[in-house]
Order: C-alpha cells, then structure tokens, then sequence
C-alpha cells in the first residue's frame, strides 16, 4: 500500500484540485482508525470542513454539524447500523470499526478502493459485515480491489480472481468458471491455468 502511494504522482496523490475526492483510498487490516475520536472525525480526519466566514478562514474553526450530518449520510448509506455519529469509535466492535474505514472510502475515493486483508483481525460476523460493505461499495459503481488470503472472501465477493505466486501473477481467473481448489492448486503452482481451462 505504501509503495501504491509512493508510486502515485505526487499532483494526483492528494485532493483532486477543484475538488475533495481522492483519486485512491486503502483500508488496511489493522483497523486503522483513532479510537478516542468520534466516528465525525474519524471519517473527517485529514478533510476536516471548516466553518463558513472569518470563523473558518481565520480562527479556522471546524464546521462539526456539517460533518456529523454527512458522515451520518455516509453511514446511513451504507446501511452501517450506528446510533450516533458523536460516540467515540473505541465503542464500536470491531466489523463497526472496519465499516468506519470503509464509509471513509466510499466518502472520498474517486477511482477505486483498495483493500488490504480487511477482514484479516475480524471474527466470522464482523467479517460477513464487512463483505456486505465491499458489495455495497461495488454495487454503488465504485471499483474494489480486495487484497485477501482468504478464499472463500475472494469468491464470495470478486468478480475476478487476480493469483499471484512469488510475487508475480500467475492467472486471472472468474469465480464463476474456476473452482476453489483449482485456484488454490494455481498459487501453491501443483497445476497452472492452461490445464485447469482444458479441464
């Protein structure tokens, strides 16, 4: 993830000029959100909005109505069951925490999503929560690209099924046509994609 960024151009790794959207956002594995801050200033964090006027541009005071509005907007649309967006994001369970990370996304890519085993420090159904979201996001028109070792999460969700063995790809196959045990058998290199498509 951090070479996706270092690789990036420097002018398209921010803010889009004119805009607010990102080109790119990652959600990684490691719940990467600030506990002690409210779920607002979690999915704010780095954008905060500040207030119209002299109070915005000078004293650069924060516009915290505005934002809980659109991140209860956010979270509402993605159909994340949170009572208020003021609670602290330490309350949440761990599938709330990623889904935090995954509205934040939503909210603010403009290109594609990338994300890295976010399903990697959940249990089975914060991790089924979690699924639901990156179905969300997709269906929304928003490209996903799931970094996973888990195969039942890649073929439950993916489209396309990207297999790398020693860091280089290997196959690109559909879900719909390969079996799992055929792509395993692909990235562990007992067979290799030509052979599984004559079978």
């Amino acid at each position: 993830m951090i070479t996706l960024s270092a690789l990036w151009p420097r002018e398209q790794r921010g803010v889009v000029p004119g805009g607010s959207r990102w080109l790119t956002w990652g959600v990684y594995q490691d719940l990467a959100v600030a506990p002690a801050m409210t779920i607002a200033d979690n999915l704010f964090l780095g954008r905060e909005i500040r207030r119209p006027g002299i109070l915005g541009k000078v004293f650069r005071m924060l516009d915290k109505k505005r934002m809980v509005g659109e991140a209860d907007a956010y979270m509402s649309d993605l159909k994340i069951g949170i009572r208020s967006m003021r609670q602290p994001v330490e309350t949440l369970s761990g599938g709330q925490r990623q889904g935090v990370a995954v509205a934040r996304s939503a909210a603010f890519a403009r290109h594609v999503v990338i994300m890295d085993e976010p399903t990697a420090a959940l249990g089975v159904k914060e991790s089924g929560m979690v699924l639901d979201l990156i179905r969300q996001v997709r269906d929304k028109g928003l490209p996903v690209i799931l970094i996973s070792h888990t195969m039942p999460h890649a073929f439950d969700v993916a489209d396309r099924i990207h297999i790398q063995r020693l860091g280089k790809r290997v196959a690109v196959v559909r879900p719909d046509e390969v079996s799992m045990s055929d792509a395993v058998a692909i990235m562990t290199g007992a067979t290799t994609a030509e052979d599984v498509e004559r079978d």
